[in-house]
């Protein structure tokens, strides 16, 4: 039992080893975004530009503000924006969905409704050192139906921190800071969906080739609606191993944590490109945020190729939240 327990011990600390490693994160600004690079490839873009839908869907739906894409350290693409089933669903984002204000409902969530919406509204800094890449921007979630004229109902400031991971994988720290400055301040109405952090993973994923595990040890049947402090998100891919994913942790710090989730069943469309799953915090208890006050959640990812157990999840969480 000793050896056993030692053993595990030595395979964590070589987990959470922060020793060098052999690239580094940089930052190149373009037209539609920021790129993060880990040595010379993009495996992420934070979108400052309007995202353009097709031809014939309601323009409603084109927005910027968000990431997308994400890859796995081989260029795997993990995530999607603009499916057809919902084209307010962008890669990885986290709008609050029913939110009270002044008496009335605004959804910064559903865009085609036109009550509200979060657009990226500018660069707050941008830095590199230690081999890691760190951008600060400003969202803004926008009341479009306020009586007097359309106005700034919640500032966000979003910070996204990239760095190299063990064994070839990368984290990505996801630290978003809300406030209001409306009197009366805004009521994020409690809801199975809404806020904290999302992701649409890549249409290839559906019920045959994808999985899902929580820190408590459910799965795609029966995780939404129950909390977490972890999710695997994983699928097949054309990776030389044939796998990769996502490991989405919550803070310990975050409201509501243990984390309430949503998960889509197994099931919905007809099992294809199905895959979303999002930390709610707003799930089971409505939020109120008073005037001027700070409200801050924090999410880290590990993203990797191949397959990444619930003993790693454990100790990357426990890693985040020391």
């Amino acid at each position: 039992m000793i050896r056993k327990t030692y053993s595990c011990l030595i395979g964590i600390l070589l987990l959470l080893s922060t020793e060098s490693f052999a690239q580094s994160v940089s930052l190149t600004q373009n037209e539609n975004g920021v790129d993060f690079k880990l040595g010379d490839r993009v495996i992420l873009t934070y979108q400052t530009a309007i995202a353009k839908v097709p031809d014939g869907v309601k323009k409603d739906y084109e927005k910027s503000g968000f990431i997308h894409p994400i890859t796995s350290p081989s260029g795997q693409v993990l995530s999607r924006i603009q499916p057809k089933d919902h084209y307010h669903h962008y890669g990885i984002w986290g709008p609050w969905t029913r939110a009270t204000i002044g008496g009335r409902e605004v959804d910064f969530w559903n865009l085609g409704d036109g009550k509200g919406r979060v657009d990226f509204g500018e660069i707050l800094s941008m830095k590199e050192a230690g081999g890691a890449a760190e951008l600060n921007v400003r969202q803004n979630h926008l009341d479009l139906t306020a009586p007097e004229s359309e106005r700034l109902a919640i500032k966000e400031d979003l910070r996204i921190k990239v760095k190299p991971a063990d064994q070839g994988r990368y984290s990505v720290d996801y630290t978003s800071t809300i406030s209001t400055s409306l009197e009366g301040g805004i009521l994020l109405d409690d809801y199975r969906y809404g806020g904290g952090i999302g992701f649409r993973a890549t249409e290839v994923w559906g019920d045959g080739n994808s999985t899902i595990l929580t820190s408590e040890g459910n799965d795609r049947k029966t995780a939404d609606g129950t909390a977490a402090k972890w999710i695997i998100v994983q699928g097949e891919t054309k990776d030389k191993s044939g796998k990769s994913g996502i490991l989405f942790l919550s803070h310990n710090t975050n409201k509501a944590h243990p984390e309430p989730l949503r998960v889509w069943p197994v099931g919905q469309y007809d099992g294809q490109g199905n895959v979303f799953i999002e930390f709610c915090p707003i799930r089971h208890e409505s939020w109120a945020l008073q005037k001027d006050q700070n409200y801050t959640l924090k999410y880290r990812m590990i993203v990797f190729d191949g397959e990444l157990s619930p003993q790693e999840a454990e100790a990357y969480w426990k890693a985040f939240v020391k």
